[in-house]
């Protein structure tokens, strides 16, 4: 059991009790992230950037190591000579535009989820996205999965899944949640944050056959990799761009539209456009687990 404590002013700034709660439950939920990987995270979740939008991993990386010496968290060992920068993406042949595939699900199948745990599969994948996918990549903070779709043996699409959105009006609402619920039970909900068929793959309900799929088998796959099963997704969809057609024909449930802020924006200060959210339960008595009646 952690120590509890009030408000303390820590690398220039305030935190509230709830703040510092947040942070502990960050730091036991996810013992095997670096010490970078966790401040990032903390950064992520308490919008703790820079004017430009840069996570201040460097304050949050000395606020976990105050926290640590009053016993408020416990920290992972610390890594030596490991650089942190991430290297630009320099896109290789083996991403290059295959040719054009079109038919129905059927005729180009069997459509098959590949879970990607090796390095340079990883690095593929990355590739991918950050070539073809709009808003690129960026490295998951947290627990995450990534997939490759595949037809047959032909890498097709990718998928990842990574940590829920911190505070989101309108599910907060649906499922009843107060502050503390979702402090304790977040990491319950998993996130699509990125979906992409490749450009050259044209196939009328291949996205929707994808998420049938994953819907299937992604509770196993996360409790087999980090310890426990989630039991909602969710998703956010760009209102200028998409309709989210694909998640209505895979049965996802519209939850309504964000204000048009960034997911962790508490402050209004870094604008976005407005997203459809959808979410998808993946056992029938989901909200026992997320109000806390029930224990996964």
């Amino acid at each position: 059991m952690k120590k509890k404590t009030g408000k303390l002013f820590l690398v220039g700034r305030e935190f509230t009790a709830g703040e510092i709660e947040d942070i502990q439950y960050i730091a036991d939920m996810f013992p095997n992230l670096s010490r970078t990987e966790l401040a990032n995270t903390v950064c992520e979740n308490l919008e703790w950037a820079t004017p430009t939008g840069s996570l201040k991993t460097s304050s949050g990386m000395s606020l976990l190591e105050k926290l640590e010496a009053m016993g408020l968290v416990e920290l992972p060992d610390k890594q030596k000579n490991k650089s942190t920068k991430s290297k630009a993406i320099v896109p290789g042949t083996q991403t290059d535009p295959g040719p054009l595939l079109s038919g129905s699900v059927e005729a180009i199948g069997p459509i098959s989820l590949e879970l990607v745990q090796e390095k340079e599969e990883k690095k593929l994948w990355n590739e991918y996205v950050d070539r073809y996918h709009p808003l690129g990549y960026k490295k998951p903070f947290g627990a995450n999965l990534r997939y490759f779709i595949l037809n047959k043996e032909n890498h097709i699409g990718c998928i990842l899944f990574g940590a829920s959105a911190w505070a989101l009006a309108d599910r907060d609402r649906w499922l009843g949640w107060a502050e503390r619920d979702r402090a304790q039970r977040l990491h319950l909900i998993i996130n699509n944050n990125r979906f992409l068929i490749f450009p050259w793959v044209q196939v009328k309900n291949l996205a929707s056959k994808v998420l049938s799929l994953l819907a299937k088998r992604i509770a196993s796959d996360w409790e087999e990799i980090w310890g426990y099963r989630p039991v909602l997704m969710e998703t956010f969809v760009d209102t200028e761009e998409y309709d989210g057609a694909c998640y209505k024909a895979a049965n996802w449930l519209f939850l309504g539209t964000t204000v048009g802020r960034g997911r962790m924006d508490r402050k209004k200060e870094y604008p976005s456009s407005p997203k459809y959210i959808f979410i998808y339960p993946l056992i029938s008595n989901f909200r026992s687990y997320l109000v806390g009646e029930k224990t996964p």
